[in-house]
């Protein structure tokens, strides 16, 4: 945190006076107290009061003034804050391979959870669409702001939603890429910033050449981040035959660190969806500094009040 007019910082020296003022008066007052003689006098010159209580609004004041002080300097600290028209494409794996059962209830329901608990920890204001790829890729929900729509797609996602079998990781980039430019008029010319996140299991084994995909998504700024999701001991059972579908994240790194986006690797739900908040907490965000003063002036203000009520409810009046 720093200050754009820390001189006047200074004042807080005349809340140190004023406290250390506070402290000699009530030093003297309790000197002054103790010369008469008479203990009726003393009672009435002295009466017992709370010994913490009438301490309190005047604690309260002064933290007040400290606190208005740091605010009249201007205080400023860095600030995450939603960028305008940001958009997530989120790409989820719908291979047969992701009803794998190494990951509790099978690798597709455990990603559909995380995603939806991803998609609702985002700003509202982030536009988020979603696309299902298996040996094809299509977009499910463009990217918008309606999550409900967003859960309902989610939802809808299922194996052979696609109608091809296989792992398309290219073309789930390139759908994404395309979603992204389709946002609004303006965002062939004007793109927003956007982001791609993409789980899936396995390799790529069609469609479009996952290389040249990212190589497009560096063209136009977006980054990719992967998720291998997944166990090597997975295998899912076709006709009584257990059939082997170890997780498979080598394209999906080299596609991350070609975009410039981040590789994660998740072997069971609890992993996927720290995963997850970790990608919320950076995407779609820009870090600008930014005048908090407000806040210490706010708080303040709080304490100002709490001196008052203090006062009246223990004194009768007002500091």
């Amino acid at each position: 945190m720093t200050w754009q007019s820390p001189a006047r910082l200074l004042l807080l020296l005349g809340v140190l006076a004023l406290a250390g003022g506070y402290l000699l008066a009530q030093r003297r007052r309790s000197r002054y107290a103790v010369r008469f003689t008479n203990l009726r006098l003393l009672d009435r010159v002295a009466p017992t009061r709370p010994s913490w209580r009438r301490h309190v609004p005047a604690g309260l004041f002064l933290a007040m003034l400290a606190l208005l002080v740091v605010g009249f300097a201007r205080p400023t600290a860095e600030v995450r804050v939603p960028r305008e028209r940001a958009t997530v494409m989120v790409a989820v794996d719908v291979s047969t391979s992701m009803l794998a059962t190494d990951v509790e209830p099978d690798r597709l329901a455990a990603a559909k959870e995380a995603a939806r608990k991803f998609v609702d920890g985002l700003p509202d204001e982030f536009n988020v669409g979603l696309v299902a790829f298996a040996g094809s890729a299509a977009v499910v929900v463009p990217p918008g702001t309606d999550r409900e729509a967003l859960h309902e797609g989610i939802d809808r996602l299922a194996e052979g939603i696609t109608g091809v079998q296989g792992t398309a990781i290219g073309e789930a980039i390139s759908a994404s890429l395309g979603a992204v430019k389709s946002l609004d008029s303006n965002a062939a010319k004007q793109p927003p910033p956007a982001r791609v996140i993409l789980l899936s299991d396995g390799a790529n084994t069609s469609g479009m050449d996952p290389m040249e995909a990212a190589a497009a998504a560096v063209t136009a700024k977006v980054p990719v981040h992967t998720i291998s999701f997944g166990t090597p001991g997975g295998f899912v059972d076709r006709g009584g035959r257990p059939i082997q579908v170890p997780v498979d994240g080598h394209t999906l790194k080299a596609v991350a660190e070609d975009t410039g986006g981040g590789f994660h690797s998740a072997g069971s739900s609890e992993e996927l969806r720290e995963v997850y908040e970790d990608i919320g907490s950076s995407v779609g965000y820009r870090t600008e500094r930014q005048d908090i003063s407000a806040r210490f002036i706010g708080l303040g203000l709080m304490f100002a009040m709490g001196a008052a009520a203090g006062s009246m409810r223990w004194f009768s009046r007002l500091p």
